[in-house]
């Protein structure tokens, strides 16, 4: 017998949120966009299908958690059900916190599991210290039995995207409520590269955190730099000699201070240094 190809599917289960995949081999006829019912490590979610894999390349260790159904009517009126409970849970477990005196925690969100069994308070800890959230958990163990209430800490970034709000650029909404799935790291580096003012109100977002857009053109800033000469090489140029004292390395260009002339731009093209790592390209041919 023919063997048979595995559809595998990829699930989001909040808007913006981390893709996770799926076996959807028994039902073939999913599309983009169905809502369907699966079993994860936090219990069932309802999710919906944002990708499809008809022929993964290679299978994971220990394969894939298989989709349980196609959501229904139900299943989704039960879904809008717990969510309506969720708000209130936060406001409850932020008031527990100031009557237990527990400083440094910020609890940000409230996620029943699509059938209530499980209860996740996501938070984050302003401090390094450790902080003991046993009695806080016995309270609203007590107050949402039977669900199984758990806490889990999530860092800054992650408190920004759930919140969502204006980006510090203008966009309507910031970046990572709506469209990044994942953080990557950012260092200060890649606001060198580019050029970009290192005041904090410059490069910081609304996390507090390096803004993530710093990654985006990163790497081309990055490789046009390894071209150009570096800030104060002694370069040649039609007007004589002189010194650099930047570069633009989205226009290829070279500002260049040449004694007795001053400042002046040269295309990169038309400038030559002392050693052989920062030649201009030589000029193709059609």
């Amino acid at each position: 017998m023919p063997e048979i190809k595995k559809l595998i599917v990829g699930v989001r289960f909040i808007k913006g949120g981390k893709i996770y995949h799926f076996d959807a081999t028994e039902i073939p006829d999913l599309k983009i966009g169905d809502s369907v019912v699966v079993e994860t490590s936090r219990g069932w979610q309802l999710g919906d299908v944002a990708q499809i894999l008809p022929y993964p390349e290679q299978e994971i260790e220990g394969g894939w958690k298989s989709i349980d159904r196609r959501a229904t009517p139900r299943d989704l009126l039960m879904r809008q059900s717990w969510q309506k409970k969720e708000e209130s849970v936060v406001e409850k477990a932020r008031q527990k916190v100031n009557e237990l005196g527990i400083t440094g925690v910020k609890v940000v969100a409230a996620e029943y599991s699509f059938d209530g069994a499980h209860l996740t308070l996501l938070y984050n800890n302003e401090t390094e210290e450790k902080i003991d959230l046993k009695s806080l958990k016995r309270i609203l163990q007590k107050s949402y039995s039977p669900s199984q209430v758990e806490f889990r800490q999530i860092g800054p970034r992650d408190v920004a995207k759930i919140i969502e709000g204006i980006g510090a650029c203008g966009l309507e909404k910031r970046c990572c409520s709506k469209f990044l799935m994942e953080f990557s790291s950012i260092s200060i580096r890649m606001a060198k590269n580019q050029g970009v003012s290192l005041t904090p109100s410059e490069i910081t977002g609304m996390c507090g955190r390096l803004r993530c857009c710093l990654q985006y053109e990163n790497e081309l800033y990055a490789e046009a730099r390894k071209r150009l000469p570096k800030r104060n090489k002694r370069v040649t140029t039609p007007s004589g000699e002189g010194k650099v004292l930047n570069v633009n390395p989205l226009t290829d260009t070279v500002l260049v201070e040449i004694p007795e002339v001053g400042r002046k731009e040269f295309p990169f093209s038309e400038i030559s240094t002392k050693d052989e790592s920062a030649q201009p390209p030589k000029d193709r041919k059609n």
